[in-house]
């Protein structure tokens, strides 16, 4: 699948971003920028069924990571530093076990290689119950989601997606039918069919809960030389939380 993308910095060596679930390359675009003026080129992707990227009838990770390769190959970015976050964090695991020896290092924000239980469904039940023919915006739509999810920055990074399309009417960045059949999937601990001993760095948020003290062992089984660095006072969000930290963080591992 050819996947959307963008890219910020001309030079330099290459930074593949993927992000999480319900999400898009939008969300990292101020970051990019960042990153782009310390010397390196950033590439962000809309994985498949998210942001611009085309629509699939599946979202499992052996096929996230096959369109992370595809668009590795077609860019000629043998040699690539990895980041992912949250949905994008286990498919660039998944890609390093899959795909050895075709990137440099690895970088996943607060995710683990585990399994989670679904707990975005209240968030699909929400953008279902808002109908795109009858709302005039996006005021109106914020409205119908928050009696499903009361956090305001939530409803406005989930909301981020509704646009007009060429026609005028409201839809939808994000195929929602597929993510709502396969969110079991989404949170199933990843294969392994090998041990990724490539340098990797996993970033996690004091707040949040994904990645546990008791995940670093079964971390560090898969990914022996990992570092595990815990950014204070962040939740899952962490390069929007907390980007100057998140940026230095980044960068010292690249330059490390």
């Amino acid at each position: 699948m050819k996947l959307f993308f963008r890219q910020t910095g001309d030079t330099g060596p290459a930074i593949v971003i993927l992000h999480g679930l319900f999400g898009s390359s939008d969300n990292w675009l101020t970051i990019s920028k960042t990153i782009a003026a310390q010397g390196y080129r950033v590439f962000l992707l809309d994985q498949r069924n998210h942001g611009q990227s085309p629509r699939a009838n599946d979202q499992d990770y052996q096929n996230m990571a096959a369109d992370l390769y595809e668009f590795l190959t077609d860019q000629g970015l043998d040699q690539a530093i990895l980041v992912g976050h949250s949905m994008g964090g286990k498919t660039v695991m998944q890609y390093a076990m899959s795909f050895p020896g075709t990137f440099k290092k690895l970088v996943v924000v607060d995710i683990a290689p585990k399994f989670y239980p679904i707990h975005h469904a209240e968030i699909i039940r929400g953008l279902k119950a808002i109908n795109l023919l009858g709302i005039k915006g996006r005021n109106e739509a914020d409205a119908i989601l928050q009696a499903y999810e009361p956090i305001i920055p939530v409803r406005q990074f989930l909301l981020k997606n509704l646009y007009r399309n060429e026609h005028g009417v409201f839809d939808w960045r994000i195929n929602i039918p597929v993510i709502e059949r396969e969110l079991h999937g989404i949170g199933e601990e990843l294969t392994n069919p090998r041990i990724v001993t490539d340098p990797t760095l996993f970033i996690r948020g004091s707040e949040s809960p994904y990645i546990l003290d008791e995940d670093i062992p079964n971390i560090k089984r898969i990914f022996p030389n990992a570092r595990i660095e815990t950014i204070q006072g962040a939740g899952h969000w962490v390069q929007a939380e907390k980007p100057t930290e998140f940026v230095e963080l980044l960068i010292g591992f690249i330059n490390s």
